[in-house]
């Protein structure tokens, strides 16, 4: 195929997903931001409720109304868990020995975060808004434009008649809990993923808005509720201060057994490992092209684009890395306090955090998991009750992170030739610091395959926090680029 014709169908994927943006995609998502459909972390009576029912039915009817050829779909439900759309659409690529039965697998989420505070006062979280190229509201970007970019990036290539393999689509609920439901549904549809070549996730973020970007690695994570219990009620705080010990003194001095407070370093060194030399240098590629918009691209208090001393570091490279390869803790709520103002002056019996554990890609969450147990309970200040229940379900407990196989020379080259062709720049390389248990699960199961981890999360997106957005010409292209990286797997 010569450089024009190369040219041409760039340009008709471009205008399809333009025009599926604009008409289906958009619609959809505005209906979908609408449903406070929360992760059964955040919403213990999700069956009750039917909110992820509702998504999962909604963005599978909507699939099923495009009607691409020889499209099979089901809403799979196992008993007592949350619902997962798997689709699987044949190859138009004529049939040549082994490669026919490759297979692309497609993955996103529907379920959400919960509300937060601080929204902007015309926007809210189940309350969309589309404002200069920017949808707001909860879920939109993290994840629920996945399905519908997935489905689009396969009837464009379908639409220009340009042969592809075999696709799958997994779409999960309960991503935001850290996917305790995943692995049984994996296992249950493994006979109908078929010899997976090529993974695409549309779950990640992006450097910036002026080209494509490649994850090369995602953090893991321990989260869970850390518990001081001193008394059985609570007592005046004049008459008992000073015998009986605060639960949150008792809170810090736990806490400093596995975080430096003055650095933020984690102290237990099983929660490090070492940063792989090709991670360093990739890092030190994307610092030179995103320069200071690795730190500034936060919502800083002293302004919109921060102050030398807030970051814990202002060094590009040093930054990525931060947020990338080294664990990390953060306090994501807390229990057991009363609002300011009914504050009394009372010794409170208890008080409890959740805690947010961000683990390297190459240590295992669960080992993480149970080790991080074991230094907050033992041998607690003043004897204190101190229990730490970490999330997940028995046997699996933590998520592990990821690190990304070597690049086949193919998907290198088609990431490359998809970011010029739809950006006009070459492709980003960028570790990211969230978790996607998903991708160590399937690295595990599939071990040859490629993947292909990429998404709309770009500067000031704020996915999680108040005023989220999707970029949607951001989106429009990216799913422009999946298209043609489909088509190139060999």
């Amino acid at each position: 195929m010569n450089a024009p014709a190369r040219s041409a169908e760039a340009q008709a994927l471009a205008a399809y997903a333009e025009e599926a943006w604009d008409q289906r995609i958009v619609p959809a998502l505005t209906e979908y931001i609408g449903v406070p459909a929360k992760s059964p972390m955040f919403d213990a009576d999700w069956a009750a409720h039917g909110l992820l029912d509702r998504v999962a039915a909604d963005a599978a009817r909507w699939v099923e109304s495009r009607k691409v050829a020889g499209l099979k779909l089901e809403v799979v439900r196992l008993p007592g868990r949350t619902p997962v759309i798997f689709f699987d659409i044949p190859a138009t690529r004529p049939e040549d020995g082994a490669r026919s039965t490759d297979t692309v697998l497609l993955y996103g989420h529907l379920d959400k975060q919960p509300e937060f505070s601080g929204w902007r006062s015309d926007l809210g979280p189940w309350t969309p808004k589309f404002e200069n190229g920017l949808l707001y509201g909860r879920g939109g970007a993290d994840d629920g434009y996945a399905v519908y970019a997935a489905i689009t990036a396969i009837e464009a290539l379908d639409r220009q008649g340009i042969a592809r393999p075999r696709c799958v689509g997994l779409i999960e609920t309960c991503e935001e809990s850290g996917s305790p439901d995943l692995p049984a549904y994996i296992e249950a549809l493994k006979p109908l993923l078929g010899n997976i070549a090529l993974v695409v996730c549309l779950d990640s973020g992006a450097g910036n808005y002026e080209q494509l970007w490649l994850t090369t690695s995602l953090r893991g994570m321990v989260s869970g509720v850390l518990k001081v219990e001193i008394l059985a009620e609570g007592v005046h705080s004049g008459d008992a201060s000073g015998l009986v010990p605060s639960s949150f003194r008792v809170m810090r001095q736990v806490l400093d057994r596995l975080e430096d407070s003055r650095t933020g370093r984690l102290l237990p060194e099983s929660f490090h490992c070492d940063v792989p030399g090709a991670r360093l240098e990739q890092a030190r590629a994307t610092a030179a092209i995103l320069g200071d918009l690795v730190w500034k691209r936060f919502p800083w208090a002293c302004g919109a684009d921060g102050g030398a001393t807030l970051p814990t570091t202002t060094d590009p490279v040093e930054a990525l890395v931060n947020r990338t390869w080294r664990p990390t803790l953060s306090v994501t709520g807390a229990e057991g306090f009363s609002d300011l103002a009914n504050a009394g002056n009372v010794l409170r019996p208890y008080t409890a955090f959740k805690l947010s554990l961000r683990l390297p890609p190459l240590v295992d969450g669960h080992r993480a998991s149970v080790e991080l147990k074991r230094l907050l309970e033992d041998n607690a200040p003043y004897n204190a009750k101190v229990t730490f229940h970490p999330d997940g379900r028995a046997g699996a407990l933590g998520a592990s992170g990821w690190n990304a196989p070597d690049l086949a020379p193919w998907l290198e080259q088609a990431l490359d030739a998809a970011s010029r062709a739809q950006f006009g720049e070459p492709v980003g390389y960028i570790g990211q610091g969230g978790t996607i248990p998903l991708m160590s699960m399937l690295a595990a199961g599939f071990p040859k395959a490629q993947m292909m981890v990429c998404g709309v999360l770009g500067p000031k997106s704020n996915a999680h926090g108040p005023n989220e957005f999707l970029h949607v010409p951001y989106g429009k292209r990216l799913t422009a680029a999946v298209s043609q990286v489909i088509a190139a797997c060999p």
